[in-house]
């Protein structure tokens, strides 16, 4: 009896519509078969491929045939490129021309993504210092970046890591304010040591590190106390009912009952102990203070906005550095610029007593020296008109130590004379060298204070400038498409989230970046002429996150958790909380690459093979009115399967995407499974329908036919 749409119907048939076992399937795999929840197509995946690994053109033709519709050059070198980290720089004219064409042929939409080698355009070396040569050179990675893709893909994302710095998880902001607060540490002790850093914005060079668990001494300031009466600043006379005034800030005083300003306060004296008081601020304190520093510095600047302060009275002050901003509360005094502030001030004060000491009787010294020498030149005249048997009336005793033991020479008086006025010439140099300098060293101090700015308050901005930049660079090279009317889409600046030790990985802080480096693009183009609406308008176009799934998901490693709860619990809560997030990104990510992991690094594994919940946030991020390009990453698989694009195949399988075409058309061909077409191989024991090479039986003996003759 025939079988029509079985193994049996004919030898040279077998497995057109499924792969099978002598005619029977057994594949048990009834899921992804073409539910598509997530809501994504084919057409809207792309894959990544690694320029270098991938050596030429003829080379990335090749990964274009298997069928993806989207491909995204990444750029694995830098400065000066290789075999295995290639760069723009070595794609000539010709080889971008194919690729243009390459692209227009296949109907393929291409996305570029910058040097993986720069990781942040703060200009952060691994020393913590910040340089603005080194940010310099990460901003000419990412503009060549960008020309390759205005020359090749005709605009689309171009993808650029961000990492400004690194900075503590435990002790965040967003670790701290929000409804997930506390959900976060790299260790159990990282909060009680953590550490800051603070640089000189006059270099970028890391000053000093604040630590958290380490305490800084200082002076007790000579506070107004409660009832005591005080002059202040207009001369008129008050009753003190704190330390404070009415306004909040701090009185300090003199030691004659007149009110001071902060830079020139002074210490407290115990009269019982006789010494002046010290303390130890540990970083509650310092929290206080950077408060206080801050009205202080807001008040200064408000004063100096109504004119009532002089320009070079502003720029006396501590807060000289905040005299770009345009208002009053985006001024703020970080505790780790209130500990560098209190060691710096320490410093300067103890330069400045030993000015003090050496200064001490200087003028006498100077009257002393005169009347020295008036003296030499008297006993100089007087001995040149004395004959030599009359000098001896003129001698005199050298009265110095040790007289009592010691005999006292005699001699003429030019000779003490000479050796009194070298001695005091002595001192005096001693003094005023060592007096100058202690003062120099005390305006030094003081200079450095008026430049300290806390390191991520310094990287922020510097990072911001930066992407700024490049999305006026964009934005030149799309209207310069768009004139010659060979636009595709505009060129954006997608900012990455990459490793959760650096600042930029966080969801909260790659919104941030983001909407620094617009406001900053807002202000470059306004001061180009641009009205305000349309600037705000061109930034957001230019700039965008680019979100990764697997990036993402290595924050579950930092997870804290709820040791009541069950593993899955927690990890159902750490899934509830990216959720939450892809939420707050979604209405600024332009552009998305795939890929998955454990949690602990970027793996890269296909979709569906980790733990990262990579169908809820693509299908979050369609429900938020997502329509740009996602991009899978592959990765392991060119180790662990057949090849990358394996990645991309799991992907569609995973995301549950209809696969169409695949039976005979007979009657029971019904069509195969995701599981049946890449895996379908196992379990098979006809041989290959095709061979090839080696694995090709002998032609030397067959028929015509091509049937063997067995």
């Amino acid at each position: 009896m025939v079988q029509f749409g079985s193994g049996y119907f004919n030898p040279m048939d077998r497995g057109y519509e499924v792969p099978t076992h002598h005619g029977h399937s057994h594949d048990h795999d009834n899921g992804a078969a073409g539910s598509n929840d997530v809501g994504v197509s084919i057409g809207e995946l792309g894959m990544s491929m690694g320029l270098g690994p991938i050596p030429n053109v003829n080379a990335i033709s090749a990964k274009l045939r298997p069928g993806t519709k989207k491909l995204e050059f990444v750029f694995l070198g830098r400065q000066k490129g290789s075999g295995q980290g290639q760069t723009p720089g070595m794609y000539g004219l010709k080889q971008r021309q194919a690729l243009r064409e390459m692209g227009t042929a296949n109907r393929i939409d291409f996305t570029t993504h910058s040097t993986v080698g720069v990781m942040g355009l703060a200009g952060m070396d691994q020393q913590g210092n910040f340089s603005k040569a080194s940010k310099d050179q990460s901003l000419h990675e990412v503009q060549r970046a960008i020309e390759f893709a205005a020359d090749v893909a005709k605009g689309g994302p171009v993808v650029v890591h961000t990492g400004e710095f690194n900075r503590s998880i435990a002790d965040s902001k967003w670790n701290k304010d929000t409804k997930w607060a506390g959900q976060f540490e790299m260790h159990p002790e990282e909060e009680e040591r953590a550490t800051y850093r603070v640089v000189d914005t006059r270099t970028g060079r890391l000053i000093q590190e604040a630590m958290k668990n380490k305490n800084v001494s200082r002076p007790i300031w000579n506070f107004a106390k409660e009832g005591e009466e005080y002059e202040d600043f207009d001369g008129n006379m008050k009753k003190a009912a704190g330390h404070r005034d009415e306004k909040g800030n701090l009185i300090y005083m003199d030691y004659f009952g007149k009110r001071i300003e902060a830079r020139l306060r002074v210490p407290l004296y115990n009269e019982d102990e006789g010494k002046f008081e010290t303390e130890q601020l540990k970083w509650a304190d310092l929290q206080r203070e950077a408060q206080d520093m801050t009205r202080d510095a807001r008040n200064i600047w408000k004063k100096w906005k109504r004119g009532e302060l002089s320009d070079s009275k502003f720029q006396d002050s501590y807060w000289k550095r905040f005299k770009d901003v345009t208002s009053a509360d985006e001024i703020e005094v970080k505790p780790e610029e209130a500990y560098v502030v209190s060691t710096l001030e320490t410093s300067a004060a103890n330069a400045r007593g030993w000015a003090h000491h050496y200064g001490a009787g200087f003028k006498e010294s100077v009257e002393t020296l005169k009347k020295l020498r008036k003296a030499f030149t008297f006993y100089e005249k007087l001995e040149g008109i004395t004959s030599e048997e009359e000098k001896w009336k003129l001698m005199k005793e050298d009265g110095r130590r040790f007289t009592d033991l010691i005999p006292a020479d005699t001699k003429l008086p030019t000779v003490l004379l000479k050796k009194l006025i070298q001695e005091q010439e002595g001192r005096m140099k001693q003094a005023q060298e060592s007096g100058a300098s202690q003062w120099a060293q005390t305006e030094e101090q003081i200079e450095t204070i008026r430049h300290i700015q806390s390191a991520e308050t310094y990287a922020y901005s510097e990072a911001t400038d930066a992407y700024a930049r490049l999305g006026m660079n964009a934005m030149r090279h799309t209207d310069k498409l768009k004139a010659q009317g060979d636009s595709k889409k505009p060129l954006a600046v997608a900012l990455e989230n990459l490793f959760p030790e650096s600042y930029g990985s966080h969801p909260d802080e790659i919104v941030d970046l983001v909407k620094g480096s617009r406001k900053r693009m807002q202000e470059m183009l306004v001061q180009n002429g641009m009205n305000k609406e349309k600037a705000m308008k061109r930034a957001t176009e230019h700039l965008t996150i680019t979100f990764d799934t697997g990036h993402i998901n290595m924050w579950r490693k930092y997870w804290k958790g709820d040791p009541n709860k069950t593993l899955k619990e927690n990890d159902d809560k750490f899934d509830e909380w990216v959720i939450d997030k892809v939420k707050d990104m979604a209405p600024y990510i332009g552009h998305v690459h795939i890929d998955d992991n454990y949690g602990y690094h970027d793996d890269h594994l296909a979709p569906g093979e980790g733990n990262t919940p990579i169908k809820a946030m693509i299908k979050t991020l369609k429900e938020n009115g997502y329509k740009g390009e996602m991009i899978i990453e592959p990765g392991a698989d060119y180790t662990t399967d057949t090849s990358g694009f394996s990645s991309v195949t799991k992907t569609w399988r995973h995301f549950g995407i209809p696969l169409y075409g695949t039976g005979s058309g007979r009657a029971g061909g019904g069509g195969r499974t995701w599981n049946q077409v890449g895996y379908g191989f196992f379990g098979q024991n006809q041989p290959a329908y095709f061979t090839f090479g080696g694995y090709s039986p002998s032609e030397d003996w067959t028929l015509w036919s091509g049937v063997p003759l067995e």
